[in-house]
């Protein structure tokens, strides 16, 4: 299962690392989720430079795709020559996007009038790009999801892996991240959110 965490430079080390994070606890199901860029390396909006692990055409094979967000993002929803190396499929691909990573979705086509969320920033260029922005954390149809605020990145995980591996494995998923003494409301909370668009 190949899972590319989409990471450009300006992004949010939230929505990158905790996606990571957590779909990471699916290594020993054979799961290989991997920071994926346009460039070698890419630098967060907080000055923190990673190695990518993977280029950005490893999306276009990838079981999974998912956007994170970033400071620069409007800058890349208009460089013709990022978003070209992109060739995504809905039909075939789990796609996500977080916060501004929605806008990114609705760029390249891929919402087709899907009601978004995003983070509160992003939302005008959203609403700007033709799509309907709710105000809630995750929405999902099909296997087009999105979320809003930074820590939504928790849902976003959840829904893949129970899309793809259970609900079981998800909330197993959840409950190890989760804070000590909060994890059974944690992971009750996630699921009934995600829950919904299963």
């Amino acid at each position: 299962m190949d899972i590319a965490v989409l990471t450009f430079d300006g992004f949010n080390e939230l929505d990158s690392f905790v996606a990571s994070g957590i779909l990471n606890r699916m290594r020993d199901a054979g799961w290989n989720v991997k920071i994926t860029s346009p460039s070698d390396s890419v630098t967060s909006m907080n000055g923190v430079t990673i190695q990518s692990q993977q280029p950005l055409e490893f999306a276009n094979d990838a079981d999974v795709v998912l956007f994170g967000s970033g400071v620069l993002t409007r800058d890349i929803a208009q460089d013709s020559d990022i978003l070209s190396r992109l060739k995504l499929n809905p039909l075939t691909q789990l796609i996500g996007g977080q916060c501004s990573g929605t806008l990114l979705m609705s760029v390249l086509g891929l919402l087709h009038q899907v009601p978004a969320c995003t983070d509160l920033t992003t939302r005008p260029w959203v609403v700007e790009s033709g799509i309907t922005v709710l105000d809630q954390p995750f929405y999902a149809e099909g296997n087009i999801a999105t979320a809003g605020g930074c820590l939504s990145s928790t849902y976003l995980a959840a829904w893949v892996i129970s899309k793809l591996s259970g609900r079981a494995q998800a909330e197993s998923a959840i409950h190890y991240v989760a804070p000590v003494g909060e994890k059974e409301s944690t992971v009750k909370h996630c699921m009934s959110v995600v829950g919904t668009y299963l």
